[in-house]
């Protein structure tokens, strides 16, 4: 099947935003039980001892989440290679039950790889938001996708 995006959709400067991921108590806990399972992540009353004053999701979880919505908006339609991981990853506000989460990606940064000429590489800064625009977490990263075609002079193989 045929992908929709490639490489060349993703010249630096392209900006892209999209989700409305609604963040439930029982999507924390489930996630909090299974990976995370802190108590400011498990338990109401604890939480509202801790930092956070009140529960929350785990960092874990909004990356989760967010991966989610990276590949519902575009990710499932291209022609994506995978990553070679993030960067400056940072939680900077909680994630609390009710909160509607969205993402604004921008990328900075797009080449050709030059070991691979059918393969690009996809520099972006992705950060999401809550509802009162709020950032809550951020990171940068690389991701790599097949070209359409290499550029004139590359060798395909």
């Amino acid at each position: 099947m045929d992908k929709r995006h490639h490489w060349e959709d993703f010249p630096a400067g392209t900006v892209r935003s999209f989700g409305a991921t609604t963040v439930t108590r029982e999507a924390i806990v489930e996630f909090a039980r299974q990976f995370d399972p802190q108590p400011f992540h498990l338990d109401e009353e604890a939480a509202k001892h801790s930092l956070f004053k009140g529960l929350c999701a785990s960092g874990w979880h909004t990356a989760a989440m967010t991966m989610r919505m990276m590949c519902d908006e575009y990710l499932l339609d291209a022609a994506s290679l995978g990553s070679p991981g993030l960067e400056n990853i940072r939680w900077q506000k909680p994630v609390y039950p009710g909160d509607t989460l969205k993402v604004r990606m921008e990328v900075t940064e797009a080449r050709p790889m030059a070991s691979r000429p059918t393969v690009g590489l996809v520099r972006s800064t992705w950060t999401v938001f809550n509802q009162h625009d709020e950032a809550v977490m951020s990171m940068e990263g690389w991701a790599m996708f097949k070209r359409r075609t290499p550029a004139v002079g590359e060798n395909p193989a």
